[in-house]
């Protein structure tokens, strides 16, 4: 998979996620690495920070649960918006981890 390619699968990994749910970046890396040969969760960082802003990006968290830096009250507010499960400002993965089918 090309450089392009895998840009283009994250996207449409996060295009997936439904409201309410999540995925980390690191998730993300893991769920494609078998077709991309990479398993990097910062990539999937960098991709989200320069391709991101036309999927629901608010659903895409780290392994901790917080959300993007620097947008946090949008990601929050969003992520409550979808009734996602919150703890102490940070996505509940251990509830709302999603992982594509």
């Amino acid at each position: 998979m090309d450089p392009e390619e895998y840009v283009e699968e994250v996207l449409a990994v996060v295009e997936r996620i439904p409201p309410g749910r999540a995925m980390s970046y690191g998730a993300i890396a893991d769920y494609l690495s078998d077709r991309s040969g990479r398993a990097s969760a910062r990539l999937v960082g960098a991709i989200m920070a320069r391709h991101g802003g036309s999927v629901p990006w608010h659903r895409v968290v780290a392994a901790n649960g917080r959300v993007v830096p620097g947008h946090e009250k949008e990601a929050l507010a969003r992520l409550v918006g979808e009734a996602t499960p919150m703890r102490n400002d940070r996505v509940d993965l251990s509830r709302a981890a999603w992982w594509p089918e």
